[in-house]
């Protein structure tokens, strides 16, 4: 039954993959001709992969089995993303024995179907591919080291471990008071350049010794292989001159990565072979592919099975000849063929079919929907669409020891979340837990850093610019509360608060009570529109001990700043500030020649002060507020996880355009614009997806508005009372600020 099924299956397949044509027959017998003659005369080498069978069991050629293909996937326009997909898409079947060429080299169309091939049918295919997009690339016969042939990544670094700049660093208070420009400045050390940096390359020497010395016990520490050198293995050769590539290089078609032609990874080379012609290495390859040289017309170091056949870059030379000569004018001269010259044998046309590569196989990409690459103490998984748990894209964890058996930290790369979760990395070492988010989430949170200290923890909080209130980072430690924020009218750039008692995020009974504030920091940017003696650069509020102080801007010919200190009376809890004197003030003047504060103008800065420390009491404890909210809300979220369904939501989201008339004239009165049904159409049809990924936007500008419209219309009846009262009062009409138009934006 099965010889039956295998004969019926192969009637389905074409003409040219059962038979050899003329031409095919021809090329086979010149190819045992020549490997008669090399056997003879280099008894010594092995034979070389001319004519394996193909999956009909008919004899090939190699340079037959090449299909050049070019493909309208745009992910397989270079050679990375060829090599890329290669490499995941298909699943390693070893040679057996590991030191024999392949009796069978399938074709790149029924590997495709199986997504299982040898190294040969994976070069095969690479090769098809790169081709096809204009490279000029070679399949290369040769031998490597074991873990290459093997597919064994277990002694590489994980290239997502790779030391990085982190984005996000650390601001502590005491690194914030060592940049204060404020600060008195130590006295320069007399220090030698050149001292410096011979101690620096002396360093950098040293540890490029330790990390010799560390790969050498490595290496000894590996069981020698005992087949070293014999190994075959089969990776893909690509040559300069062609798609703006300057250097040879190879390819290693497994893992899709690329290495000089001097790697130590490849032992030898026997042959190389492309859709035009096949060549035969006749260099030493004693020291590996260090010494090789790669001009394949250079007949002492390359010897071709097809002698005078065109190469790759002779037809490019003729193709810029041709071209040259019609510019110069010459391209209608008929050129009379040379009858002495003899008649050369040009290879064969590919017998495989044309190479499809569907946008499904793209998605799914890995056999089985998931792969696992083991690294130096790291594992990697990868999960195709279909696989995807939590909408986990990838996973990387990282071990401890050598035997990966005690995790030190995993992390996570998701897509299609409905919490807008991008990475997520918990370190099992520090204790830190650490999410980030793409644009378009609530609170516009983008960053989520959570660090167990040995009292209490830490929370930490990046948001995008689209906050109101102008703030980009926010850390919460047990009795600390830091704020940062950029580009604010107030000029408003760091707030850091000190509270007496520890502030716990994540317990259960954090919202009883409320800690009381001790001090709060608050630091600005310099205002040009403002002297500098009159501008604020930072302003302390010292809650505890009732204290106000003030520090103004330095100016450009003083090397200390201005300060004030306010005391504030006894009932300033009560809002007032009625038991004012002059000796609650202190000021220091830099200036003697300005004119000093008169006593209104301090009573009216104290009582504006205490507005101000009410107002950004206020404020803190909102903050503390939200960030409970947000912490809240992650809890859920990871309860409750849900992840898009684009298809359903577009479906819906038309549904719900019928009805969407309201939410279109809200939009229009918030954002101050009128919009075109016509020209809404012709958005929807270039892009599909926008209602699908601003759903979430809109129902927060909804709830934003509804907010907005409340505070406008209390607003309104203030100025109402205050332009009758003023009516009453002068009989004059409003000033202009007050007849300013009703846009609550």
């Amino acid at each position: 039954m099965e010889m039956e099924d295998v004969s019926a299956s192969e009637k389905l397949l074409p003409k040219s993959y059962r038979s050899n044509s003329p031409e095919e027959i021809r090329l086979l017998a010149i190819a045992e001709n020549f490997q008669r003659q090399y056997s003879h005369l280099c008894p010594d080498r092995k034979p070389l992969l001319f004519c394996p069978v193909n999956e009909c069991g008919v004899k090939k050629f190699v340079s037959t089995s090449l299909r050049p293909t070019s493909t309208i996937h745009c992910e397989l326009f270079e050679w990375q993303g060829c090599a890329s997909f290669v490499a995941d898409f298909l699943s390693l079947v070893p040679l057996d024995p590991p030191v024999e060429l392949p009796k069978v080299l399938s074709s790149p169309t029924a590997v495709l179907q199986s997504q299982r091939a040898t190294c040969f049918e994976y070069a095969t295919l690479l090769c098809s591919l790169l081709l096809g997009e204009d490279y000029d690339a070679y399949c290369v016969s040769g031998y490597a080291i074991k873990e290459m042939c093997l597919l064994d990544q277990s002694l590489q670094e994980c290239p997502l471990l790779d030391p990085e700049v982190k984005a996000v660093q650390d601001v502590t208070p005491e690194q914030k008071d060592q940049d204060d420009k404020y600060s008195v400045k130590l006295q320069m050390e007399l220090k030698s350049r050149f001292l410096a940096e011979q101690e620096k390359k002396k360093r950098e020497a040293e540890a490029a010794l330790l990390e010799k010395q560390k790969r050498q016990e490595e290496k000894d520490q590996q069981l020698a292989d005992p087949l070293r050198g014999l190994r075959v293995h089969c990776w893909v050769l690509v040559l300069s001159g062609c798609r703006d590539v300057h250097e040879n290089f190879f390819i290693d078609p497994l893992t899709g990565i690329s290495y000089p032609t001097n790697s130590d990874n490849f032992l030898g080379i026997e042959s190389v072979w492309n859709n035009l012609n096949y060549y035969v290495n006749m260099q030493d390859c004693s020291n590996g592919c260090a010494d090789m040289m790669f001009d394949l017309d250079d007949l002492k170091t390359w010897e071709p099975v097809l002698f005078g056949a065109s190469s790759k870059k002779q037809l490019i030379q003729e193709v810029l000849k041709r071209k040259e000569a019609k510019l110069m004018g010459k391209g209608n001269l008929v050129q009379v063929p040379n009858e002495d010259v003899p008649k050369v044998l040009e290879m064969p046309r590919s017998w495989v079919s044309y190479i499809a590569i569907s946008a499904e196989a793209l998605k799914t990409r890995w056999p089985g929907g998931k792969k696992v690459i083991r690294y130096k103490q790291a594992q990697l998984e990868r999960f195709a669409t279909s696989k995807r748990l939590y909408g986990v894209v990838k996973r990387l964890t990282k071990y401890k020891d050598q035997d990966c058996t005690e995790v030190a930290m995993v992390k996570e790369w998701y897509q299609d979340r409905s919490d807008f979760l991008e990475e997520k990395e918990v370190d099992n070492v520090n204790k830190i837990t650490t999410e980030r988010f793409r644009r378009g989430r609530k609170r516009h949170l983008l960053f989520f850093r959570v660090k167990s200290l040995t009292v209490g923890t830490e929370v930490e909080m990046h948001f995008s610019s689209a906050r109101v209130d102008d703030l980009v980072r926010r850390v919460l430690s047990p009795k600390e509360l830091i704020e940062l924020y950029e580009g604010r009218s107030d000029f408003l750039q760091y707030r850091h608060v000190y509270f007496k008692k520890e502030i716990q995020l994540l317990s259960e009974n954090s919202r009883n009570g409320e800690a009381p504030i001790l001090k709060v920091v608050e630091r600005f940017h310099r205002n040009c529109s403002k002297p500098a003696n009159e501008d604020v650069a930072e302003r302390v509020f010292l809650i505890s001990e009732k204290l106000i102080e003030l520090t103004y801007h330095l100016t450009e010919d003083r090397l200390i700043p201005s300060k004030i200190s306010f005391i504030k009376p006894l009932d300033s809890e009560k809002g007032s500030a009625q038991e004012f004197s002059l000796d609650m003030i202190s000021t220091f003047q830099v200036d003697l020649s300005e004119k000093p504060f008169t006593a209104v103008t301090l009573h009216k800065m104290l009582v504006e002060l205490m507005e101000v420390e009410e107002k950004v009491t206020h404020q803190i404890m909102w903050s503390v507020k939200e960030m409970r909210d947000i912490v809240t809300l992650r809890e859920k979220e990871n309860k409750e996880m849900k992840l898009w369904n684009r298809a359903a939501a577009l479906v819906r989201s038309r549904k719900q355009k019928k009805g969407n008339s309201e939410l279109k004239n809200i939009l229009k009165k918030y954002l101050s614009e009128e919009i075109d049904e016509d020209q809404d159409v012709k958005k929807e049809g270039l892009n599909p997806y926008f209602d699908i990924e601003t759903e979430e936007k809109i129902k927060i500008i909804q709830e934003q508005y509804m907010k907005d419209i409340a505070e406008v219309e209390k607003t309104q009846e203030c100025l109402k009372m205050k332009l009758h009262e003023l009516r009453k009062t002068s009989g004059a009409a409003p000033p202009a600020a007050l007849r300013r138009h009703k846009n609550p934006s």
